[in-house]
């Protein structure tokens, strides 16, 4: 099986599996990846990112492959998402 059609077929589930086994070096049972499993999971997680992924995290594979960063300013617009609410006031 070529690797996209691996990803192709591949769940949300299966990637955020594979994503913290190859972040962990463990599988979820607490089992320890050797060397050969982890560069798997790491390659299919890069695969996936890069072939269904839209939104893109801080550092991640974007589309064709391309590692996509972003900067200090884009991490903080989208986290405050422009629709910030007050959670708690106190008087010091």
């Amino acid at each position: 099986m070529m690797l996209s059609q691996m990803v192709a077929s591949m769940d949300e589930a299966t990637y955020l599996r594979l994503r913290d086994a190859a972040e962990t070096g463990k599988w979820p049972d607490g089992t320890a990846l050797n060397e050969e499993q982890r560069g798997n999971c790491l390659q299919l997680v890069m695969a996936y990112q890069s072939l269904r992924l839209t939104e893109h995290q801080h550092m991640e594979m974007g589309p064709g492959g391309e590692l996509v960063q972003k900067s200090k300013r884009e991490l903080k617009a989208a986290f405050s998402g422009g629709d910030e609410q007050e959670i708690m006031r106190t008087k010091l």
